[in-house]
């Protein structure tokens, strides 16, 4: 199943920046050839770059190419490497259903009651951040993937 999630929002990711880098090309041209940017291009792109940012995040992380900094876990044996590893992913998966998946969906259930659109697009701003509990539950799913992964190798060493 991770496969088959890892494929789609790749394809995904890739749509989305192919739709940014169309709409960053028709604001330079209507700025330059006709003297006045379309007024909904740099909204566009904004919330483009808002969800590419955040998917692009979950992908990494399910990848295993988030940014990391290896100072300690080269020092530890075999076994408490492991023990780190599963911190790690469980401060992860705390941070990613308080932050992004609770406190998103409060975002989002409260824009919505409010009725705010965004000025240009004038789209509802919950459908904006839609994406923060959407790019938390595949960090979520992701991290205990890999734990299973971790534990079912702890295992069977």
């Amino acid at each position: 199943m991770k496969a088959t999630i890892d494929k789609y929002l790749g394809h995904v990711l890739v749509v989305l920046m192919v739709l940014m880098t169309l709409d960053v090309l028709w604001g330079v041209l209507t700025r330059y050839a006709f003297g006045s940017q379309a007024d909904w291009s740099e909204e566009l792109a904004r919330f483009l770059l808002i969800w590419i940012g955040l998917l692009g995040a979950a992908y990494a992380s399910g990848q295993g190419m988030h940014l990391a900094i290896d100072l300690l876990m080269p020092k530890l044996s075999p076994a408490n490497q492991r023990k780190l590893t599963i911190l790690i992913s469980a401060i992860v998966i705390l941070f990613a259903t308080a932050i992004l998946i609770v406190g998103g969906a409060r975002l989002m259930i409260l824009t919505n009651n409010l009725g705010q659109l965004s000025a240009a697009l004038r789209i509802p701003m919950s459908l904006v951040y839609m994406i923060l509990p959407i790019s938390g539950i595949l960090i979520v799913y992701y991290k205990l993937h890999e734990l299973s992964q971790r534990l079912s190798q702890s295992k069977s060493s």
